[in-house]
């Protein structure tokens, strides 16, 4: 896939009157309501239907490996109902499949209908997440598309530090049933109406256009062409074995603690680590755009290697909840930079379907992620080993991160 020269371009996405920032800003309040339904939600529905219907943990959390595995399935075709049906068009869709969710959720009483509402939450996930907001920002944005990006983002912090407290509050006073129903209305007023007014047309950034027209692709054809590309191998392939230990190691991260360092001070480094990964993103941000992005993904691999070596090792109160620091700087990082990688190296037509399929991927990887790190756990009776697995993985990803590849292939 040939490498196109940069389109010059009159806009100027700098400054603040652009029309970009605005769909920037619809994309924070996406990525709030998508995060905080669709991903961390999640602890939330296993610890209520597990109260309110006694069903065994294991029936329960199959359903969301059952969500996430659905979800990465259709997050593969994203990209490619942007470029077909255009941003407000999918972002309506997902709004309204992501409510339907919540009130499905809410509606719960036997497993199968718990069951049909995790797939319909796959749909909301993939029309609320990451696909769908690097797809609408990359319309938008090009020289600062690292950094409208990763503002937008920190809508997924947002849901989860604030977003999921609140569903608790309202759980507490009015149920769960009506607490997910009263979610999903909020959804569809805050959300639908400020779509449907700001999203509109997208610039033509690339001529996409124009060069759809003289050389027409077909999704198929590039994902087949992705899927034997060593540049693009090496992104996917590292960043979903980090993926896979970050989430890992981020789920069992109290169980870890609690009986090192206590409830209370666990609970503050995973509260240290969010808040690090909203700074992290914040603060790259601003320099994101000017880096080279594979050498900084592989200097956040080795930093949370480096966390996690302390963190196995080192049980001192503060040093911990530093470590955790440390690796919470990157979190948010990793789920930006693979976007702006594939941004810089291939072909502008097909990015909607190459980061829809390296998300898709990196989805499948890290789902397992917390299963095997807890039977790691239990065959060895300890963090140690899963722990270590974790570190390897993320040193083998700095040092596949930096195989670029040579070779690439005509888009026609």
């Amino acid at each position: 896939m040939l490498d196109n020269p940069r389109s010059t371009t009159s806009i100027d996405e700098s400054s603040l009157r652009y029309e970009g920032w605005r769909i920037v800003a619809v994309c924070f309040l996406l990525a709030t309501f998508g995060w905080g339904l669709g991903f961390y939600g999640q602890s939330v529905y296993v610890a209520e239907l597990q109260r309110a219907r006694g069903w065994p943990t294991s029936l329960i959390s199959s359903g969301t490996t059952f969500f996430y595995l659905f979800g990465a399935l259709l997050v593969v075709f994203v990209g490619e109902a942007v470029r077909k049906y255009g941003p407000r068009i999918c972002l309506v869709a997902g709004t309204l499949a992501m409510a339907a969710a919540g009130v499905a959720i809410g509606a719960v009483r036997e497993p199968w209908q718990l069951y049909f509402a995790d797939a319909v939450l796959a749909f909301g996930w993939a029309g609320t997440s990451l696909a769908m907001i690097t797809n609408t920002i990359s319309l938008w944005f090009d020289h600062k598309r690292g950094m409208a990006i990763s503002l937008a983002l920190n809508g997924a912090s947002f849901g989860g530090i604030v977003g999921v407290p609140l569903l608790v509050v309202m759980i507490n006073h009015i149920g769960f049933a009506n607490a997910m129903f009263a979610t999903s209305g909020a959804m569809l007023v805050l959300l639908l109406p400020v779509i449907l007014v700001v999203v509109g047309r997208p610039p033509d950034l690339h001529g996409w256009q124009a060069a759809a027209k003289v050389k027409p692709q077909s999704s198929t054809q590039i994902r087949c062409w992705a899927l034997r590309d060593i540049g693009f191998l090496t992104v996917t392939i590292a960043f979903a074995l980090v993926l896979f230990a970050q989430v890992g190691f981020i789920v069992h991260l109290i169980s870890f603690l609690d009986p090192v360092i206590g409830r209370e001070r666990a609970a503050a480094a995973v509260a240290v680590l969010t808040a690090m990964a909203v700074i992290g993103r914040v603060l790259f941000s601003m320099v994101i755009d000017r880096l080279n992005q594979r050498l900084a993904s592989a200097l956040s691999f080795l930093s949370q290697a480096a966390a996690l070596c302390v963190v196995i090792n080192l049980h001192n109160d503060y040093v911990l909840i530093a470590a955790c620091a440390v690796f919470g700087f990157s979190v948010g990082n990793l789920i930006t930079l693979p976007s702006l990688i594939v941004q810089q190296e291939f072909d502008s037509a097909a990015f909607g379907v190459l980061i829809s399929l390296n998300t898709a991927i990196n989805q499948v990887t890290y789902a397992f992620g917390p299963g095997v790190v807890g039977a790691l756990r239990d065959w060895s009776g300890g963090y140690a080993l899963p722990f270590y697995l974790c570190i390897a993985l993320e040193v083998i990803a700095a040092a596949l991160i930096m195989v670029r590849g040579t070779s690439h292939t005509k888009t026609a």
